[in-house]
């Protein structure tokens, strides 16, 4: 197996979910915060269904590897119990980089995967 190099990785991804009846609110304060906090990253359209493998309605926050020392926890920390998939955009694998590899901050939920196999 061959050892993927977690340096290699130019960009990351997190995903941000939320209900629209009782937490959009939460998530676009955060949302406001991460434009904020870390003006370098590239901030995503706001969904408020459901749209390619993600299971429930978010906005996606692309990030460098340079930043994700000091996304991480600031995500950890003001995520408000919003639900966050956090993963690589670099392995050229999908349905890993979405699973496999994910890092998940409150719960994990199953990602459609149909749409890469």
């Amino acid at each position: 197996m061959d050892t993927l190099d977690p340096y290699a990785i130019p960009a990351w991804h997190a995903h941000i979910y939320f209900d629209p009846a009782t937490t959009r609110d939460q998530a676009l304060a955060l949302r406001e915060k991460i434009a904020f906090e870390f003006p370098q990253t590239r901030i995503g359209g706001v969904h408020d269904v459901p749209v390619g493998p993600h299971p429930e309605p978010m906005y996606q926050v692309i990030f460098s590897h340079a930043l994700f020392h000091r996304m991480l926890p600031y995500l950890a920390i003001n995520r408000d119990g919003l639900t966050i998939l956090i993963h690589a955009d670099s392995t050229g694998d999908h349905v890993a980089d979405h699973t496999t590899h994910a890092i998940w901050m409150g719960d994990v939920l199953p990602i459609k995967i149909s749409q890469w196999l």
